[in-house]
């Protein structure tokens, strides 16, 4: 059967990009220049802004851990997971995008842990797999932070 891959979210990232090109979307208002994530197609959410048009825009590739977490319990829908198939623990962690002046929050790449992401360390958006269907051959896509090696520098 062949494989389908659906973002988990449609418009929160480039799809089908090759890993170097994989960004999170997000959009700028005209007005006061304030980036959102997630997108906001409807209006600005910067309560003194006076107004502006939404444009698309990719976020930072890399940016700093702000903070980490495991998450050692299964979610709740609507987060998706085979109630049969062994939980498999998955780190938090929050990644400051210095150029954006935000924090986005995201599931760490498989086999990183909070003890691979310390504080202030810099990793990359990739894209990743939340889940694989394997029923109807339905891949959800994510993204995941992964860890850049300290001698390729900062954000």
């Amino acid at each position: 059967m062949p494989r389908t891959r659906t973002p988990v979210v449609a418009g929160w990232f480039t799809e089908d990009a090759a890993e170097e090109d994989f960004r999170l979307l997000g959009t700028r208002c005209s007005g006061c220049r304030s980036v959102h994530f997630p997108r906001e197609d409807g209006h600005c959410r910067n309560p003194g802004c006076p107004g502006g048009e939404l444009e698309e825009v990719p976020l930072s590739k890399r940016g700093t851990v702000w903070s980490c977490t495991d998450g050692r319990y299964r979610p709740p829908p609507p987060y998706v997971s085979d109630p049969d198939a062994p939980w498999t623990p998955y780190t938090l962690v929050a990644v400051e995008l210095a150029a954006e002046r935000m924090v986005v929050l995201g599931q760490a790449a498989p086999g990183v842990g909070v003890a691979d992401l310390p504080v202030g360390s810099v990793v990359e958006v990739v894209p990743g797999v939340l889940d694989e269907d394997r029923a109807t051959g339905t891949v959800h896509t994510t993204w995941h932070w992964r860890p850049v090696p300290a001698k390729e520098g900062r954000s």
